[in-house]
């Protein structure tokens, strides 16, 4: 079994760092500076104790990579970039490859199956960074996180298994689901707030429009008839709790992944996919959902501007809604 990483930032080039430490075959897939750094020096994996270079095959496209059709694709670029990485993977891989969708989000599964057979969707519960070329940081000092799968739309099969257990033997909490896309969904209602933490930091208003965007969320989910309550993915700090979250060389983590992406001016957030699918559903079922309309349109307005997180305050845009 050898893992191709497609998205080597925070969650992939963690997940395919404890995945090479653990003994297996992993190449990895990144773009740019942080290509050209893994490529020289290797990648530079950090924990609350430890520090490891290490030595990683690493490809700047599919077409790098050598394949030899046993290969399990962990996609981990960013929903945003989903489409056009698929695109590039088809070419190569072959349509029975199985796809992981390591990804916030739940239409990244829908869209890999359009082009592979064998799809499992992955809901991932894993405190990382990446905001340097060629390194990655897992704030878990006991785990490193939790990453349950299975077969997309539902269901869980041998291959589900072998990477279940290849997950637990690297550093992961890992359990196959039937019901997977039960706990994306649930995952989706608390990623709602990645946009806010990443535009208005923490406090009393921030707070506010969360619950808000939420309740929209659940609001929508429930009319839709989309099952989404899973009290083991919202109990997010009983969780870090487990795995032992702490500083890394006194450095806190940098906020949600979509926080880190202002921060790397990447120029693009997965917010479409995140609030944006709030909205949609919205649309559709005729619900309105004012606040994630609003934190989507500002959020992507920041993204495009550069802006630093933390530049807009809490309160005006919950005034922007009143």
């Amino acid at each position: 079994m050898r893992f191709i990483v497609f998205g080597a930032g925070a969650i992939g080039g963690v997940t395919g760092a404890r995945l090479h430490q653990a003994g297996f075959d992993v190449t990895l897939i990144a773009r740019g500076a942080h290509f050209r750094a893994i490529e020289r020096d290797g990648l530079t994996i950090e924990d609350p104790d430890h520090t490891a270079v290490l030595r990683i095959a690493v490809a700047q496209t599919p077409r790098d990579v050598d394949w030899s059709g046993d290969e399990i694709v962990l996609l981990a670029t960013k929903s945003q970039d989903s489409e056009a990485a698929l695109r590039a993977l088809a070419p190569v891989a072959g349509p029975e490859t199985a796809i992981v969708c390591l990804q916030n989000g739940v239409e990244n599964e829908r869209v890999a199956l359009r082009r592979f057979a064998n799809v499992y969707g992955a809901v991932v519960m894993v405190p990382t960074a990446h905001l340097e070329p060629g390194s990655v940081q897992a704030f878990g000092a006991k785990l490193t996180g939790v990453i349950d799968l299975g077969r997309y739309p539902s269901g869980v099969d041998d291959r589900c298994v072998a990477i279940v257990d290849a997950l637990t033997a690297s550093r992961f909490i890992s359990v196959a689901r039937a019901d997977v896309m039960r706990l994306k969904y649930a995952k989706l209602i608390v990623n709602l707030a990645n946009a806010v933490d990443a535009m208005c930091g923490h406090g009393a208003a921030s707070e506010q429009l969360i619950a808000r965007a939420r309740d929209e969320g659940r609001e929508v989910l429930r009319a839709a008839r989309i099952e989404f309550v899973a009290g083991e993915v919202e109990d997010v700090r009983g969780r870090w709790e487990r795995l032992g979250v702490r500083d890394i060389a006194g450095r806190e983590r940098s906020g949600s992944s979509t926080r880190q992406s202002l921060a790397r001016e990447t120029g693009t957030v997965e917010s479409d996919y995140l609030n944006g699918e709030i909205v949609l559903l919205g649309r559709r079922l005729g619900i309105p959902t004012p606040v994630n309309q609003l934190v989507q349109a500002s959020i992507n307005r920041l993204a495009a501007e550069r802006a630093e997180p933390g530049s807009v305050p809490a309160e005006d845009l919950l005034a922007q809604v009143e």
